[in-house]
């Protein structure tokens, strides 16, 4: 045990049975066991690549219901992404969990996909920016925290490599959040093209220097180590999504999907990556991708916000989210149609108005000739001998 003097020096007191810090481990375990955690998971990706299921398979509870197919072909009609926000409160040997997942259904899904990760990038944005106005209140009791701390990318398995769509919204993304690329439906692909794909990913994310969550390798026990080795080795994660349980040619009852050439397993680390994925979200790194998230993430967006605005001062809004942006288009068209049907009307108007004028200043100048030619015609007879014109003299 050791104690600092005045001039800074450390010296060492010596106790038999010491005085209690080492039971400071044992509190902070009943105060985090009884205040619990927040935690946000994003799933981003087309439609069709087992958003829906992995969660579902994840967390073993239909969470989010699956669309049927009217519901997936009025939504395509829509052309916006959404962002519905499921929540669930898990709870594990007292240890209580208030779970957040985002779904961005809609995303990818149209023929123009220009801007698509705008409305995910403004959520992440959103969220960093809700929880900093109650940082900066005055009482900070019961603070809601939906900051994301995850972000699962899911990646069609085309067998090539990422399209320009997923370049950009990686890139976009990764900037913001703990980005975790995922290979969605990998048993449509062999082993061999498995690990092609996987390495024609990475090469693009490296190329392309897309920020993606690197989870801590060392650790004090050489066990923690290998595993955490093992778990980066498997980026990007290529994961089978199924919550029906089939039985395999032994016997055996497990999650997976039933084949002619046999059983895709869930939970097979030889056939997927499922259990290391989610062994680095909930098992072993989860509490890393909660401190990640606020010690690098929210503290970059709040370092930039305090820099740019004053203390209290609203964050300005973003007028180019594309959905607003196609209203105002529609508006404007709208109003420029008004305007020229207006301005038709004005014109007829104004040339009714000019054909009046002119026919009336042609009727009044035949009315003028008139008058000119009878006075000419009284002048005449006014300036001749006649009786009429003595007449007239009078």
């Amino acid at each position: 045990m050791s104690a600092s003097d005045t001039n800074g020096s450390t010296k060492s007191l010596a106790s038999n049975g010491g005085i209690g810090i080492a039971n400071l481990p044992n509190q902070l375990h009943k105060i985090v066991t009884k205040k619990g955690t927040d935690f946000t998971l994003m799933v981003v990706g087309e439609s069709g690549t087992g958003k829906t299921t992995f969660i579902n398979t994840l967390l073993t509870t239909e969470l989010i219901e699956p669309l049927d197919d009217a519901s997936r072909r009025k939504k395509q009609l829509d052309k916006t992404v959404d962002i519905n926000i499921h929540k669930a409160e898990l709870e594990e040997k007292m240890f209580n969990v208030k779970l957040n997942v985002v779904d961005t259904p809609g995303f990818g899904d149209y023929v123009d996909n220009n801007d698509c990760w705008l409305p995910v990038v403004d959520f992440i944005e959103n969220q960093y920016e809700q929880y900093l106005r109650q940082e900066q209140q005055p009482v900070r009791k019961g603070v809601v925290d939906m900051r994301v701390h995850a972000c699962l990318y899911f990646i069609r398995p085309n067998g090539h490599t990422l399209k320009p769509l997923d370049v950009r919204a990686m890139k976009a993304i990764g900037a913001r959040v703990n980005l975790i690329p995922i290979i969605a439906k990998a048993d449509t692909l062999s082993p061999a093209a498995l690990r092609q794909f996987k390495k024609r990913v990475m090469d693009v994310i490296d190329a392309q220097s897309i920020r993606i969550y690197q989870p801590p390798v060392e650790s004090d026990d050489e066990h923690s180590t290998r595993r955490n080795k093992d778990i980066i080795s498997a980026v990007p994660f290529a994961i089978i999504g199924s919550d029906r349980e089939v039985k395999t040619e032994d016997g055996r009852h497990v999650k997976g999907r039933l084949y002619p050439w046999g059983v895709a397993e869930v939970e097979n680390d030889e056939h997927c990556d499922f259990k290391k994925l989610r062994s680095l979200l909930i098992r072993t790194h989860m509490l890393d991708l909660i401190s990640t998230t606020e010690e690098v993430h929210y503290d970059k967006y709040r370092t930039t916000q305090m820099k740019s605005r004053k203390f209290g001062e609203p964050k300005l809004k973003k007028p180019d989210n594309k959905k607003f942006r196609e209203e105002e288009e529609a508006l404007r068209a709208r109003f420029t149609e008004k305007v020229k049907l207006e301005e038709n009307r004005f014109r007829q108007w104004e040339q009714r108005l000019i054909a009046e004028r002119d026919r009336l200043n042609k009727d009044l100048e035949q009315e003028h000739n008139l008058v000119k030619q009878l006075e000419s015609e009284i002048e005449a007879i006014a300036n001749s001998g006649s009786p009429n014109g003595k007449f007239f003299r009078k």
